[in-house]
């Protein structure tokens, strides 16, 4: 419900909302260039006689003078039957230039307060402040549930490139938009007066003037009583007309002042309610905040980056959505799948088991989790496909579950079968599949399979789930989910170098150039590489940045291993297809705080890049391990060179196939009392390597940080734990 919220008026409104931000960024810039031709006064140097004394000492037939929130201050006058305006120096009365108000500027408020279509367009803009406000809060709310809570607003975003920009730029931007929505929306509420502004109250028109001749303008004691900054207008009396008097406007409220004897004949002072309105309109201009103005103004810029950002989520997401054909009705299928999906990318594994399960004979009903109501009638298993978002609650689309199954109950006995989809980055990696499970369990369901999770939508693991499904229900199931996938580009392999054939581990280190254009990416980032005969693709890690001039991963070959057996066998001078898969949760910090790097066999890969690219030598600790270092020493002459230049600054190999063998815990485990300073300078640790591997890291630094009473946990919920694990 919060997502539409958000996304229903960003489509409705995107055109509107776009205009009134590039209108309102254009015209934030105009206090700033008034306050840049305009010397400041300090208050008390000079009063409103002074100044009207010193003007008339320039003109005559003064009529009016003006004071801008800006400080600008203009004189109108009539001289010889021509009427004119000038801008003025207040200290010597002065005049500096003509005053003539730019046309653009009135063009440009014409179209950011109505459209230029009157009192219509006035409401117009006010609906697309209106939607601004609702883009702002509804944002920001998205922003805090997808981060798990306001607490960690400030933690990095993660995510594809439209995803990070979106989140980014509306975290940046978000109280100056929803400041410019609110206090715009009130503007026009007060148009229309739906609230009041304070501006009908006004001071009574005296009935009675002194009868004595005008006194000098400079000498009235009204005029001298007030201080240069509160004035915002002073009307001059008719000429020759005794009877007439002053209208003197300022900050703190407006009066009439007798031209005889210069005194204050009525007076009407602001009350609450116009003090409020100026306060905003002040708040929405950047009148009399130049500085104010020029940030509301860049954060204005954002909004079409916002707009295109978030319309570009939304079509994906709707291309993402479910596309389910032979789709039974759930009271007649025999197997049921629910999902729980946030950005329907979960949709695409439970549409191949669908079609799967279809093909194997089955009557097969899929659904969102929240249309669940214990309507499974003949259903002999039910399957629930589910991610996790942000600190472990239920995505959108099974935000009502538990509710519903605590209410609906489930047939004694049911079997079912839980699959959780995350990112192992996370704290709560799958935890709402764990939820799902638990709940299950206590309605009286029996499991299929324990619960089972695929990390970062792997395709591998899915298949792998398969398997022991099929061997679960007594059949075999074969699912091969094929994401879409980048265009891919062509590379040509320049250079191999081979270890670890003593050791039974063959592994190379394979630099490709691009055969053409080739889109950036970093080390960490993902390559795709699609075999031959083989329609899914592969994922290698990036040990190399695209400013390297090459694309470097680290390979070792498996038996029975399609890719790693392709890439083995793969002369200098051929072509492989491959695609660029960002990765940008898995990268240090910037900054200058320790980097712990830590992987085993090929997960040096990008560890290797990390190190070769940092060249503002900020602390880098890395600790690997291997078979033998006469074998399987990957990257050890790079590395020397990275210690010898100071891009590393330790190195702690470990060995499994030497006579005091040891592995890359047992190092972590020796160097505690190092690796406890780090942590307390604020070290980001990085991991990279098997499933197992990063098991034993995790165990090993728990024993660790115990003594600092941290955990990995709390280093994940930190941001400083960071996983590439396979």
């Amino acid at each position: 419900m919060l997502r539409q919220l958000h996304s229903l008026p960003g489509l409705i409104a995107a055109l509107l909302v776009m205009i009134l931000a590039l209108s309102g960024a254009m015209l934030s810039v105009d206090p700033a260039l008034e306050r840049l031709h305009q010397a400041p006064v300090a208050s008390g140097q000079l009063n409103v006689g002074q100044l009207a004394g010193r003007v008339a000492s320039h003109f005559s037939g003064v009529e009016q003078i003006q004071r801008s929130a800006s400080g600008t201050v203009i004189v109108y006058y009539n001289q010889n039957g021509q009427a004119g305006a000038e801008t003025v120096d207040p200290l010597t009365g002065q005049g500096l230039a003509p005053y003539q108000p730019s046309a653009f500027s009135r063009w440009m408020k014409d179209l950011h307060r109505s459209l230029f279509l009157g009192t219509p367009g006035h409401g117009v803009a006010g609906a697309g402040a209106l939607f601004m406000l609702m883009l702002s809060v509804s944002g920001a709310l998205l922003l805090a549930r997808r981060l798990g809570g306001w607490r960690n607003l400030l933690r990095p975003i993660r995510g594809n490139f439209s995803q990070r920009w979106h989140a980014e730029v509306g975290r940046l931007v978000l109280v100056g938009l929803m400041l410019s929505a609110l206090s715009g929306t009130f503007l026009c509420a007060t148009t229309f007066e739906l609230i009041p502004d304070g501006s009908a109250i006004e001071p009574a028109f005296p009935a009675h003037v002194s009868a004595g001749p005008a006194m000098p303008v400079a000498n009235l004691p009204a005029l001298r009583n007030v201080d240069f900054n509160d004035l915002r207008e002073l009307v001059y009396p008719s000429p020759g007309n005794p009877q007439d008097v002053y209208s003197l406007r300022t900050a703190q409220g407006d009066g009439y002042v007798d031209q005889g004897n210069g005194a204050l004949l009525s007076y009407q002072a602001h009350d609450s309610t116009r003090a409020l309105y100026e306060l905003i309109y002040q708040l929405h201009t950047g009148q009399g905040l130049w500085w104010l103005g020029l940030l509301l103004g860049v954060c204005a810029l954002s909004v079409p980056l916002m707009s295109v950002t978030g319309i570009l989520l939304w079509w994906r997401r709707r291309k993402a959505g479910p596309n389910i054909r032979h789709n039974s009705p759930a009271h007649s299928a025999d197997s049921v799948i629910l999902v729980g999906s946030e950005s329907n990318s979960t949709w695409g594994f439970a549409k191949t088991l669908h079609d799967t399960l279809h093909a194997a004979g089955h009557t097969v009903h899929s659904a969102p989790m929240n249309s669940y109501a214990n309507n499974l009638g003949h259903a002999r298993q039910v399957f629930i496909l589910t991610a996790t978002h942000g600190d472990g609650d239920a995505p959108s689309s099974a935000s009502q579950f538990l509710a519903r199954l605590a209410k609906n109950g489930l047939k004694p006995g049911q079997p079912f079968a839980v699959l959780g989809f995350g990112d192992r980055q996370f704290a709560r990696f799958c935890q709402f599949a764990h939820q799902v499970e638990a709940a299950m369990l206590q309605a009286g369901g029996t499991p299929l399979l324990a619960l089972e999770t695929i990390n970062r939508q792997s395709s591998q693991e899915f298949s792998r789930w398969g398997q022991k499904l099929g061997a679960a229900m007594g059949q075999e199931l074969s699912l091969n989910h094929i994401p879409d996938r980048p265009r891919t580009h062509q590379l040509e392999l320049v250079e191999r170098i081979a270890y670890g054939q003593q050791v039974n581990a063959p592994t190379h280190v394979l630099r490709f150039k691009a055969v053409g254009d080739l889109p950036c990416f970093e080390a960490g980032d993902l390559v795709g590489i699609v075999p031959p005969g083989s329609a899914e693709p592969r994922f290698y890690s990036l040990a190399s940045n695209s400013d390297d001039g090459m694309l470097e991963i680290c390979v070792r070959k498996h038996p029975g291993g399609v890719c790693s057996g392709f890439l083995h066998e793969l002369p200098e001078g051929a072509p492989i297809e491959a695609f660029i898969q960002p990765n940008p949760h898995f990268r240090p910090a910037s900054g200058k705080q320790p980097v712990i790097l830590i992987g085993a066999g090929t997960g040096i890969g990008p560890l290797a890049g990390f190190i070769r690219n940092n060249k503002a030598r900020h602390p880098m600790h890395l600790y690997w391990g291997g078979r033998h270092p006469a074998s399987d020493f990957l990257y050890e002459p790079e590395l020397n060179r990275y210690l010898a230049d100071q891009r590393l600054t330790r190195l702690q190999a470990a060995f499994s196939q030497v006579q005091d063998r040891s592995y890359v815990q047992d190092r972590l485990i020796s160097d505690a009392m190092a690796l406890r300073r780090l942590i307390e300078k604020g070290a980001q640790v990085l991991v990279c390597g098997s499933r197992e591997m990063a098991k034993g890291v995790m165990h090993a630094l728990d024993e660790v940080l115990a003594p600092l009473n941290l955990s990995v946990l709390t280093l994940k919920a930190q941001g400083r734990y960071l996983e590439d694990v396979y």
